[in-house]
């Protein structure tokens, strides 16, 4: 909590994999505060608290704009958005959610203006779409391929091949 209270102005700070914190996961209902240690979805209940919890954070959050602190952003980020207390969730502290789905055909034509200069449409993009249904690839997966090749039909080349493998070890 320190860090984060010492960050400069004009800040970009960024919390990977939030939800992997347990003390920002939804608290339990009343329920689960019964004597029961039956219930192993609750067990952290009884579990001390580390220095980062749920309480500072929201403290930190709700006073960022207000302890002196300028123009800084705070990012989250999360494979599970519904473990995260709905507290940290709400419009105030967290203004923007993003999702960030895998790559679709609209998306990859963006890539291939980006990275390879092919703009309007190319003989493999349809080949390419076919694969990208069949499978689920990330935008950063297959930028990382269009990197490769300076040549715009070698690297599609290249890339139709690595989906077709992606695709055969998908069904495996």
């Amino acid at each position: 909590m320190r860090t984060l209270k010492e960050t400069a102005n004009r800040s970009i700070i960024v919390i990977e994999d939030i939800d992997c914190n347990r003390e920002v996961h939804v608290r339990p209902t009343p329920k689960a505060f019964s004597d029961s240690d039956s219930d192993d979805d609750h067990k952290h209940v009884n579990i001390k608290t580390s220095r980062f919890t749920l309480s500072g954070l929201l403290n930190y959050m709700d006073g960022l704009w207000s302890s002196g602190g300028e123009e800084r952003i705070l990012i989250f980020t999360t494979n599970h958005r519904e473990r995260i207390d709905p507290a940290l969730l709400r419009p105030g502290r967290m203004d923007m959610h993003i999702h960030l789905s895998f790559l679709g055909s609209k998306a990859f034509r963006i890539l291939a203006s980006n990275y390879l200069g092919v703009e309007g449409d190319h003989p493999l993009f349809e080949q390419i779409d076919d694969l990208l249904e069949k499978i689920d690839v990330t935008p950063a997966v297959v930028a990382e391929q269009l990197m490769r090749h300076e040549d715009p039909d070698v690297c599609l080349e290249a890339l139709v091949q690595f989906l077709k493998q992606k695709t055969k070890e998908a069904k495996f």
